[in-house]
């Protein structure tokens, strides 16, 4: 028996199962273990709108695939033994693997910033956005709220924030000169103005260095909040973090250019936790998946393995609200309506595909 397990049921993983039952020569031998703490795969591309409170739940659940060769197991992974081959689950036995898929996602990365882990909310998993939607909701007219962060999260939970809370003050801190800086001017300047169109206050240049119980301190200057968002960085899964292999810089696993740990050619790392030339996206997990399913079947296959096509990504996506967007195409740069309708569509498309 070939035991295949999926830590995770992310874009990464989801990509990887996707592809492996869409193929018509599965091994008869071949079982197949996701394990995720949820019955569900969540949109966490759209986490931001959760904790908004512009779209329900339900709106970003998407069922696991149903198939004979899948077992589905629910739990909180505690821990990964590469040594004994064995995935670790709270209150269960031991699960062993002969191929291993780590798509455990990331968290929130504080930069050792005192007090920024215990009062600030989170966007980073479903549970998180929940939290975080139930604190701004409740927040009475015009109460405070910062928003640390000017990425793509941080652009967007401000965005549709203001569309939600129009009775806010909303402040957002961006460590750049302008938002969005990384990206082509045309783009950063388009969503600068927007926000300042909206009413929301965007503080460049800034730098948080400490907070506390409703306090955000600006190069040290104080600033009252009612409510602080954290939108200022991530980093792979403290499981992945514990892991004795070898990481780059930012903490994520470095592999062999089919995936796999350069020592362990069954353990594989799909999504956030993996060191690739981008950062970190749902498109990207998903690019890496579809290359892990191929290596998986020709392995399976006793097939040589082909060497990977680089990575090739359509561009960003992202909104401004309901009825505004920002984008990047390859070299072009897309404002306004266009690119959230765009975003629109790609995620109808993904709903219904999967």
């Amino acid at each position: 028996m070939k035991h295949l397990v999926l830590l995770g049921g992310g874009y990464g993983n989801m990509r990887i199962l996707k592809r492996l039952f869409q193929a018509s020569d599965l091994p008869d031998d071949l079982q197949i273990t996701l394990i995720d703490r949820l019955p569900y795969h969540c949109l966490k591309t759209e986490y931001y709108a959760l904790a908004a409170g512009t779209i329900s739940d339900h709106h970003i659940r998407i069922p696991f695939p149903e198939h004979s060769k899948l077992n589905v197991v629910y739990g909180e992974i505690t821990g990964i033994d590469l040594e004994n081959k064995q995935v670790h689950v709270e209150g269960q036995a031991p699960i062993s693997y002969d191929d291993l898929v780590i798509g455990l996602g990331c968290e929130d990365k504080y930069h050792n910033v005192p007090g920024a882990d215990e009062y600030t909310l989170s966007i980073q998993t479903v549970d998180n956005a929940r939290q975080t939607y139930q604190v701004l909701n409740n927040l009475p007219p015009k109460s405070i709220v910062g928003v640390v962060g000017a990425g793509l999260s941080g652009v967007e939970i401000a965005s549709e924030l203001r569309e939600s809370r129009p009775d806010l003050h909303i402040k957002l801190y961006d460590r750049g000169e302008i938002i969005l800086s990384a990206f082509k001017k045309k783009m950063s300047h388009y969503v600068q103005n927007w926000f300042i169109e909206h009413g929301v206050e965007v503080i460049n240049n800034s730098n948080i260095t400490k907070v506390e119980k409703n306090t955000l301190y600006n190069h040290d200057e104080p600033t009252h909040c009612d409510a602080i968002v954290w939108t200022a960085g991530i980093q792979p899964n403290k499981l992945v973090r514990a892991l004795d292999v070898e990481k780059d810089n930012s903490g994520r696993v470095i592999l062999s250019p089919h995936h796999h740990l350069p020592n362990d050619e069954h353990v594989y790392v799909v999504g956030d936790c993996a060191s690739l030339p981008f950062s970190p996206s749902a498109q990207l997990a998903e690019v890496q998946g579809e290359q892990i399913a191929l290596v998986l079947q020709k392995k399976w296959k006793n097939e040589p393995i082909p060497e990977l096509p680089e990575f090739k990504l359509k561009g960003i996506m992202g909104s401004l609200g309901k009825k505004s967007g920002f984008g990047s195409m390859g070299n072009t740069a897309l404002i306004g309506r266009v690119p959230r309708l765009l975003k629109s569509g790609i995620l109808w498309l993904y709903k219904y595909q999967n």
